[in-house]
Formats: C-alpha cells, sequence, structure tokens
C-alpha cells in the first residue's frame, strides 16, 4: 500500500483519542506499595511509535487543565509529537489508568475515565486536526466507545479524512470493559467501512465482518490480523501474507499491538512492500513485549536491528 505525499501536507501521522495518566505497580495494588508515573492510551502509543521512526506525526484529543494534563503534553512534546490540535479542557480531569502486572504477559487495567477530559472529545474539535492535512489518519474503536460524542468525533475525523484524500487505519481495538460486543458492534462496523487499512485481533475482526475477505469486497485495501505469538498474517486483492512474531523475552505486553500499528504505518509512510511493512510491525511488537511500559521501550530507526544482535551481546 502506497500513500500520497500531496501538497499541503503538515503531518504524515495523525491519530486521535485519549490519552491518560498510567500507574503501574510494583506489587499488588490491594497491598499498596510504589508505583511509576507514566501515560498511556493506544492512538498515542502509535503516535509515539512513528515519531521515534523519524515521521512527521500528530496527536489530537483533549486532557484536563490539570497536571495530569501538563504531563501528557510534554510527554508528546519530548517525543516529537505534535499537540497543536489537543484541546485542554477546564471542567473535567485528565484520564487515569492503574497497572497491575500479575504474570508476564496478564496485566490487569482499572479504568478511571468515566466523564474524563478526553470522553468529551467532540466533532467540533475534528476541524483543528484535519487542518494538519495528514496522509495518513489513524483511529482505534477506543475512542468512539468513550462517549456519544467522542462517536461523533471520530465519524467526523474519518469522513473528513477521506474527503482530504487521506489514507484512513482502523484498529478495532476492542475494549469489554468500554462497551458490550452489541453495543460495539454496529459502531466498529461503521467506522471499518470508511477505512483503507483494517487492524484486528482475530476476535476483534468477527465483531466487524464475516472475514477478511468480507472487508476487502467492502473497499479496505489491506486487512492486518494480529494473534499475538503466533504472528500476524495480511490480507490483500493480490493474497495472504503471514510473519511470525519476533521471539523475545516477554517482560510486559501492554502496548504491543499499538507498537505493531505504529510500525506498520510507519513501512506505508515510507512506500515499503508488504513484506518489509510486516516484518517492521512484527520488531516493533516485539520491541514493546520486550520492555515494560506502553511506549518507553519502542526503537529508534537506528535501533530497529537490535532485535538481530546476537543474544547477551553487547554493543561496544
Amino acid at each position: 500500500m502506497t500513500v500520497s505525499d500531496g501538497g499541503g501536507v503538515t503531518v504524515d501521522l495523525l491519530t486521535a483519542g485519549e490519552t491518560m495518566i498510567a500507574l503501574r505497580s510494583t506489587g499488588l495494588l490491594r497491598l499498596g506499595g510504589s508505583a511509576t508515573i507514566s501515560t498511556a492510551g493506544a492512538e498515542g502509543n502509535v503516535a509515539i511509535a512513528a515519531s521515534r521512526l523519524g515521521h512527521r506525526v500528530a496527536w489530537a484529543g483533549r486532557v484536563g487543565d490539570d497536571e495530569s494534563g501538563n504531563l501528557v503534553l510534554r510527554t508528546f512534546a519530548a517525543e516529537g509529537v505534535d499537540v497543536s490540535a489537543v484541546v485542554r479542557d477546564p471542567e473535567r480531569e485528565t484520564g487515569l489508568l492503574l497497572f497491575e502486572q500479575r504474570l508476564p504477559d496478564l496485566t490487569r487495567v482499572e479504568y478511571h475515565r468515566r466523564d474524563s477530559a478526553g470522553s468529551r472529545w467532540s466533532p467540533e474539535d475534528v476541524p483543528a486536526a484535519l487542518a494538519l492535512q495528514p496522509r495518513i489518519v489513524h483511529l482505534t474503536g477506543i475512542t468512539p466507545a468513550l462517549s456519544p460524542s467522542a462517536a461523533e468525533a471520530s465519524h467526523a475525523l474519518l469522513e473528513g479524512a477521506r474527503r482530504q484524500g487521506a489514507m484512513v487505519s482502523v484498529d478495532v481495538n476492542y475494549r469489554s470493559r468500554l462497551w458490550t460486543a452489541e453495543e460495539a458492534a454496529p459502531v466498529l462496523a461503521s467506522l471499518v467501512r470508511l477505512a483503507d487499512l483494517v487492524i484486528a485481533s482475530p476476535d476483534e475482526l468477527s465483531l466487524v465482518a464475516d472475514g477478511p475477505a468480507a472487508l476487502l469486497r467492502q473497499g479496505v485495501r489491506e486487512v492486518i490480523v494480529k494473534d499475538g505469538a503466533h504472528g500476524a498474517r495480511a490480507y490483500t486483492e493480490e493474497g495472504e501474507m503471514q510473519v511470525p512474531a519476533r521471539p523475545v523475552q516477554a517482560v510486559d505486553s501492554i502496548g504491543a499491538g499499538d507498537a505493531f500499528s505504529g510500525g506498520y504505518l510507519s513501512g506505508v509512510l515510507d512506500g515499503a512492500d508488504l513484506a518489509t511493512r510486516m516484518d517492521r510491525a512484527a520488531a516493533l511488537g516485539a520491541f514493546a513485549v520486550a520492555s515494560r511500559g506502553d511506549w518507553e521501550g519502542l526503537p529508534f530507526r537506528s535501533e530497529l536491528p537490535l532485535l538481530r544482535a546476537a543474544e547477551g551481546g553487547a554493543l561496544r
């Protein structure tokens, strides 16, 4: 898949959604103790992944006019992500996530995001985001789950992106803690009908279509099915391609799917062929699994070859 670099483009990639403060407990939450403070949110993770790979990236959404919002904006600024379309909401607080890692590949997540600033993202906020003239707009199914206004804004963003000629990428990213499958299915199906690229796990795919072939018949150009340790498969009109997961020692599985998406979109922006895009996506997913945090361990472009270094080696 290629995406044009027409005149007037300000950013390569625009993502939109909710970014929150993330507290990661070093032990059981019920026992108290210490925690680390960072930021988290699917679309923000994708933005940072692509920015570290050298692309011009923006994130849009709402944060509170509070110290938590300051941390979110400071983090994006430090990672080279444009936040000019972000709205500071004086009436609502920035959302909060609590992470409790029980096993290397099992983390419990506690949300504190009801009526948060991020949930108040609305269609009125969309024009400022589209004014950035992105080549690609990426959205996940988490954003429309936040509130009716966020769902309306999600549709407005993707419809506006298509009118501007941008490529539309949708990661289904269903979250059962936010809405039921019955509530989510029609909304997510309407979003993927606007997409050029659809990314989903096998169970998420069943929420929006009867398999990849059905999405391709609807006009989707590529369908990527992420399947964790089993790797990922790409479906296009030309056929199917599979890439295995990179073998790494799992430290924290949170954020791996977002990293995969960021790597894949980076390949699209570079004009890379399908095999290269899938390989880069798998590499970023491996970096995410091998490090703690949603985005902290994601690689810069110069670090992409590190996964092929000898095990236990040292760079001297």
